[in-house]
């Protein structure tokens, strides 16, 4: 009966190789007996590109194909013509470490991920091996996301290798990884990164339901996939946190969010995130408590300065000369008096110089760039003050407000506090501290109504929640982190018991050694 049941139903029983899952199901086109019309469909499909090789073997009764572009030669040798040539193997089509299929589109697909295939005339078989060239740099720290302490290694722009500074770092089997195909011309492979137990199941089907939906021919980059599936597209605020640290991915991992790689870049997303979220760094775990606490304040008060200080000043000398110290009123005003247009274009000016300065030095060379900075920063800084075009006191507060916006920890967060600097120079400079006012509250009611992946942008302050304060403003001692954070959304909110036990431990020690002082005295 075993017999018959495999015979007319299948052998259920025997399992498949297992890859990566495509977004669409891949045409099927049967290869034939001839290797003539075989070899001519598979160029015709590459349009005669001349990167794709063909060597003709035995008499012109076989051929083996791959693209010298993507292929190489020593994987070629190693694993193809060496066995042959040792009589492992009589034939190329026996070698073990090959994979077969009699789909066209299939080879088609296999060639271009940089494996050879092999073609047999009188056969439909098509062997298939990899013998992709390998150009990787070394797991180096992130230069845009340095700690003081900590591990200083960073992803890569290899998928492969991203997961394995992450599974090094998470020996569980819990840690789930899901492969995805995403753009229809780069089919550019992506992953999806969750830990199973601890992370919302609704929050993963939600993020795999958005990413379905991409249709585009390119993918190429994570920053691609932020934009297709973040909530709010014309939100100047990012939804998706951006790193590219492993001990920051796992940290959040371990919190229950789900995080986004994709072949060729060595950024990953977490989500969901939320706002002050952007201005943790590693560094605030690896150092003692209070330490981590105060930075943190520190980067949370720059958020302040970064966006109101050039707006604050405007408003100042603009309307509200009153709130000048006595002494220091005669200084501020000789200063404004020698510059010939207001201080709101004085302020434009000076901020758009600063992105100037700051730009050159990100797309010149290393060496070049440095001197750029010193140059703007010195040079034409003292030049433009000594002309009479800016006033001494604007060149502070734009310098102040740059090295504001630097100290967060997310480039993508420093880039929106630069961007919110000039609506709020125009309110201020039209509406005085009203303005400045109007401004912030806009920003306010915004953040409160921004969510990510159904998670509150500005969580824990909106909705309020006093448990998960310990880590927003201050750092609270890690034995005191019990529970994972509310707006990770875990199923599992304990993230560890009490591990402190030893000090109970002693503590009733000594209870009982002053007992047993206690009783001794009083029978004496």
């Amino acid at each position: 009966m075993g017999f018959l049941k495999r015979l007319f139903f299948g052998d259920h029983t025997k399992i498949s190789d297992r890859k990566i899952a495509d977004q669409a199901d891949e045409p099927v086109q049967l290869s034939t007996m001839k290797l003539a019309e075989n070899v001519e469909y598979i160029l015709n499909a590459f349009h005669e590109t001349n990167d794709l090789k063909i060597r003709v073997m035995h008499k012109g009764n076989a051929a083996l194909m791959y693209f010298e572009s993507m292929s190489e030669q020593e994987k070629i040798h190693e694993k193809i013509f060496e066995p042959v040539q040792l009589g492992n193997v009589d034939s190329i089509a026996e070698i073990p470490d090959c994979k077969h299929t009699n789909n066209l589109e299939e080879a088609i697909v296999t060639l271009l991920r940089g494996h050879a295939i092999y073609l047999e005339d009188g056969s439909r078989r098509i062997s298939m091996f990899n013998v992709t060239s390998s150009f990787n740099r070394s797991p180096e720290e992130p230069a845009n996301e340095k700690v003081v302490r900590g591990s200083h290694d960073g992803f890569v722009e290899n998928m492969m290798i991203n997961i394995n500074l992450v599974r090094k770092r998470i020996e569980h089997r819990d840690l789930t990884v899901k492969y995805y195909k995403l753009g229809k011309k780069t089919n550019t492979n992506v992953g999806l990164l969750y830990m199973d137990g601890i992370t919302d199941p609704t929050i993963v089907e939600e993020i795999e339901k958005r990413m379905k939906t991409i249709h585009t021919d390119m993918v190429h980059s994570p920053g691609y996939v932020e934009e297709f599936i973040e909530d709010q597209t014309v939100s100047p605020f990012p939804q998706m946190l951006n790193t590219e640290r492993p001990d920051r991915v796992v940290a959040n991992l371990m919190e229950g969010r789900v995080v986004i790689m994709a072949e060729g870049s060595p950024t990953a997303l977490i989500a969901p995130s939320t706002f002050f979220m952007f201005y943790q760094s590693p560094d605030d775990y690896n150092m003692r408590w209070f330490t981590g606490t105060f930075i943190r304040l520190i980067r949370l008060f720059s958020f302040v300065i970064a966006v109101t200080l050039p707006a604050f000043y405007i408003a100042v000398v603009s309307f509200h000369f009153e709130v000048i110290p006595d002494e220091l009123i005669i200084p501020v005003k000789s200063s404004i008096n020698e510059i010939a247009y207001p201080p709101i274009m004085e302020a434009l000016v000076m901020v758009i110089i600063i992105e100037l300065i700051r730009e050159a030095g990100i797309r010149l060379p290393q060496p070049i760039g440095q001197t750029i900075g010193i140059v703007g920063g010195l040079v034409i800084g003292d030049a433009v003050v000594r002309a009479g075009l800016v006033s001494n006191l604007m060149v502070i507060v734009v310098a102040l407000t740059a090295i504001a916006s630097f100290v967060v920890p997310s480039n993508e967060l420093s880039t929106t506090l630069r961007l919110l600097t000039f609506p709020l120079i125009l309110l201020a400079g039209t509406l005085g501290f009203i303005g400045i006012v109007f401004g912030m509250l806009f920003i306010l009611v915004h953040l409160t109504r921004l969510h990510s992946f159904g998670v509150p942008y500005f969580a824990p302050l909106a909705p309020l929640s006093i448990v998960d304060l310990k880590d927003t403003f201050v750092r609270v001692p890690l034995p005191m982190m019990k529970r994972r954070p509310k707006d990770a959304h875990s199923i599992d909110p304990v993230a560890f018991k009490s591990s402190r036990e030893w000090k109970q431990i002693e503590h009733e020690k000594e209870e009982q050694a002053r007992a047993n002082d206690t009783s001794e005295s009083g029978e004496s």
